[in-house]
């Protein structure tokens, strides 16, 4: 009787070992694909990211080059439209993938080129505050990194010049918000162009007749560094996280280093000239823009192009990627969506920016066919584990085993 008792303790010892082993394992794959999926793929991929180079290094010059990062459309889900579960992924995978890039690629400046939000346009003012505390949260930053998304600076050091603008203002309704914007970035048209060239450079028929009496010698005594600015194109909309007072201010063109809410592209018929994996897809490409809605209209692109004269246009909205040159030398980058909701395979622009140079590289972001594929691989090894252990499934080793045992003795 006591032998009977002390082979079933030690039969039921071994059934719980087994099973406790079973969880093992299985608590261990699951952690280790959890850690690879949410964490490290991070790492393994923006780490093969590196600044580009520009042509005439900024020591041989005696300049500073400036690291800047540029992303677009995050289209942070409000209470209306996102559901809890998309909005809980979508703002894991943008924090992990910002913080992954601010700790590898250590930028001086970040720009985010407008769409912060999803809904901040009929947003109530409880829930505006709410996505902006978690706009704090997911882009937060070290001090000594500047994160520019709101109008109202004018300089970011090293006498870079970037010009926010906010295409409500070129709209050609006379609202006088606007009109002081319009005015406002003619004055610094004005200011750009003395600096270049010491004299006015504007063509009369897009300035007021007291600034026609300035032409001339320029009467500024502190003139800007004669280099042409860096233009990040916004459109109009609801910026990020500004105070609700500020918003009437915000919503028309300013001239600034920082980025508001929807941006747009300058004018051009379509994405069909625009190639690359990170595109439109090809159905897509051939569709027209509308002007004003999905562009700037030929007439407000063509104002900008004259009066800022940039080496360089960055703009969003598209959600896709595209390079279109203005003209023969003035090109424009639209930067893809930073946010896995719009795209497989988001990514962000990396710039080494000189006052005469730049230089562009592009960093992809981990594919969510990557992550997806690698979760349906690991629950199916949970499953062949389980019916394994519960002898539903002979053992992978003994199966092999006996396939190696029948060709020997054949």
């Amino acid at each position: 009787m006591a032998l009977i008792r002390l082979g079933f303790g030690r039969q039921h010892f071994c059934l719980l070992k087994r099973r406790s082993f079973l969880m093992l394992k299985l608590a261990a794959l699951v952690f280790a694909v959890v850690l690879f999926c949410e964490f490290l793929i991070y790492y393994l991929v923006i780490f093969r990211c590196d600044w580009p180079e520009v042509k005439t290094p900024a020591s041989d010059s005696g300049q500073k080059t400036l690291k800047a990062m540029f992303l677009a459309d995050t289209h942070l889900l409000g209470e209306v439209r996102g559901h809890w579960l998309d909005k809980l992924r979508r703002e894991w995978q943008m924090e992990r993938a910002f913080q992954t890039a601010l700790r590898l690629l250590q930028p001086e400046v970040v720009f985010i080129l407008g769409d912060i939000f999803d809904e901040g346009k009929w947003s109530s003012s409880q829930a505006w505050a709410d996505d902006v505390e978690r706009f704090q949260k997911i882009f937060r930053h070290p001090r000594h990194v500047q994160l520019k998304v709101v109008a109202g600076n004018h300089d970011i050091g090293f006498h870079y010049h970037f010009v926010m603008v906010n295409s409500v203002a070129l709209e050609g309704d006379g609202c006088h918000i606007c009109s002081e914007a319009e005015a406002e970035l003619i004055e610094i048209s004005r200011k750009l162009n003395c600096s270049r060239k010491g004299m006015l450079a504007l063509p009369g028929e897009l300035i007021s007749p007291q600034q026609e009496r300035r032409s001339g010698p320029c009467p500024d005594p502190q003139l800007l560094p004669a280099s042409a600015p860096v233009l990040l194109q916004v459109r109009g909309g609801r910026a990020a996280p500004a105070p609700r007072a500020r918003m009437a201010r915000a919503s028309c063109l300013r001239v600034t280093l920082s980025k508001s809410r929807q941006h747009f592209p300058l004018y051009r018929r379509s994405d069909a000239n625009c190639s690359g994996e990170d595109a439109a897809p090809l159905e897509e490409r051939g569709i027209p823009f509308k002007e004003r809605y999905d562009v700037l209209s030929q007439e407000a692109s063509q104002q900008l192009l004259w009066w800022l004269r940039p080496r360089l246009i960055l703009s969003g909205h598209t959600h896709s990627a595209c390079e279109v040159l203005h003209g023969a030398e003035v090109p424009e980058i639209s930067v893809p969506s930073f946010s896995w909701r719009n795209r497989n395979n988001p990514s962000f622009i990396m710039g080494s920016m000189t006052p005469t140079e730049y230089a562009l590289a592009k960093c992809y972001l981990p594919y969510e066919d990557t992550v997806l594929a690698t979760y349906c691989v690991a629950a199916g090894l949970l499953v062949v584990l389980i019916l394994v252990h519960s002898e539903l499934l002979p053992s992978p080793f003994l199966f092999g085993w006996n396939l190696l045992r029948k060709f020997k003795t054949t």
